[in-house]
């Protein structure tokens, strides 16, 4: 009896050990088989990310163009979080808007849309229920509207400092309205500057994974460094082409400057250019007005670089044309000063004056414009004066004042006088202790060298000023011309 008990006993007890060691084996098996999709999983999620970073990589060389990195971004962002739908926004060089840079189509608007492209939108929630292409009003609406900073959702983003996720529970009603479930929504910051704001998207029966915020950080992350270093690649590029065309630019206004001084009998002539910058807004020129007359130009365009340079060529060109046989210098620049009112901007002017010299006489005029007084050196008592007749500056007023205060000032050069026409960028030249060099010094250099060659007295001030400012920076561009009686 006790035999038969146990051998029953014996069998159950195998039987149950049987079916655990079944339940097991199945639940080991769907573990490998989970264990086994998971790793699948990990592995194409990889894969997407490395495909992600090796597009970024090539954005970082300087090989992707911005439309083509903007698209890379986006759709890089949603293959790798699963997502339905992404946008990116880029902000304005001015840094005052969010601008569309690439949305894929079945994106939900991330802005509120307007009723009348509502109206001409019709079934705007039967849209993206069926997953179609957005239309050609609401395209064209997205496409062309830039966002402002706080201006909704996407505005507010650009002032944070971390990515945020949202749902049903936590977006506007008007944007789930508008077809809108899920989004990962995040500012787009490298080296403490906002360069945009990135959205990737999922409909209502569609979920992102655990973990996608900390995901989509690091996209938003990398895709920031793309952006920064294409900008970088982009300035870099931009500047040497920028060079380049200054440097042609230079070449050019070299060839407008006097590169030789003029052979006029009894005088030596020298004249000297030195600019703050590739491009100088100063002027000087020597022109033939008739057979006993030479006149001697010089003048000085508010500003620095390419404006002043662009101006200087203007009034070139202008004096040029009206100083041919007309000995008043005043009569000349109130012609100039008529052109060119009308094209000078309110806050630009020149600063002129400008000599003629009977050759035959040696008696000369000056009309000053505002410019600074030319200092002449007289030899029979080695005395240096300024020469300070009215004027005002070229560009100011159209002519009724500026032809009453522009006059002709007269003098005489006698044998070893010495007249020397210069620019603010002299005088206004620093030291390290910000001194200027100041009037009283070009005045004590010019009787110093005065009797010395045109050439040579120009040489030695030039060199005096790179002494006297050391290494400072030049902040103004620098003219002389000397003009000696022999």
């Amino acid at each position: 009896m006790f035999s038969t008990f146990g051998f029953y006993l014996t069998i159950f007890l195998l039987l149950v050990v049987s079916i655990v060691l079944a339940i097991i084996l199945r639940v080991q098996r769907r573990r490998v088989s989970q264990l086994k999709k998971s790793r699948l999983e990990i592995q194409e999620e990889e894969d997407r990310v490395f495909d992600f970073l090796h597009g970024l990589g090539e954005a970082f060389s300087g090989g992707v163009h911005p439309p083509e990195l903007h698209r890379l971004i986006v759709e890089g962002a949603i293959r790798i979080l699963a997502a339905e739908g992404g946008a990116l926004y880029l902000v304005d060089p001015e840094e005052k808007m969010l601008v569309p840079a690439f949305f894929t189509d079945g994106t939900p608007p991330l802005v509120v849309i307007p009723d009348f492209v509502i109206q001409a939108t019709p079934s705007l929630l039967s849209l993206y229920g069926v997953k179609q292409k957005l239309l050609f009003s609401l395209k064209n609406f997205l496409k062309l509207h830039n966002v402002s900073r706080h201006e909704g959702l996407l505005g507010e983003a650009w002032d944070w400092n971390k990515p945020h996720f949202f749902n049903h529970e936590t977006l506007p009603s008007s944007l789930i309205a508008q077809g809108l479930d899920t989004v990962f929504l995040g500012p787009l910051i490298y080296g403490g500057r906002t360069l945009g704001v990135l959205a990737v998207t999922n409909g209502a029966n569609t979920s992102f994974s655990q973990g996608g915020l900390e995901l989509f950080s690091a996209i938003a992350e990398q895709s920031a460094f793309a952006l920064y270093t294409q900008v970088v690649y982009k300035e870099a590029e931009e500047k040497r082409l920028l060079d380049h065309d200054l440097e042609i630019a230079r070449e050019i206004q070299k060839i407008l400057l006097p590169s030789d001084p003029p052979l006029v009998p009894g005088y030596q002539i020298s004249g000297i250019n030195i600019p703050a910058r590739s491009l100088s807004g100063d002027y000087f020129d020597y022109l033939l007005v008739d057979q006993e007359h030479i006149g001697i130009a010089i003048a000085d365009v508010s500003g620095k670089g390419i404006p002043a340079s662009l101006i200087m060529t203007l009034c070139r060109s202008s004096l040029r044309g009206h100083a041919f046989d007309e000995v008043s210098p005043s009569s000349v620049l109130h012609r100039v000063n008529r052109q060119l009112y009308s094209d000078m901007r309110e806050d630009m002017f020149i600063s002129m004056a400008y000599v003629t010299i009977n050759l035959k006489t040696h008696q000369a005029l000056l009309a000053r414009a505002g410019h600074d007084a030319p200092l002449f050196y007289r030899a029979r008592d080695c005395s240096v004066e300024r020469l300070n007749p009215k004027g005002m500056a070229v560009g100011i007023d159209s002519g009724k004042v500026f032809d009453r205060f522009c006059t002709d000032f007269p003098f005489h050069f006698e044998q070893g006088d010495c007249l020397l026409l210069y620019t603010d960028g002299v005088t206004e030249a620093t030291d390290h202790h910000g001194v200027e060099f100041g009037i009283k010094r070009l005045m004590q250099h010019l009787e110093k060298n005065a009797l010395d060659s045109s050439e040579n007295l120009l040489k030695r001030l030039a060199d005096d000023i790179r002494v006297f400012i050391d290494n400072q920076v030049q902040h103004d561009d620098i003219t002389l011309i000397t003009i000696r009686k022999l």
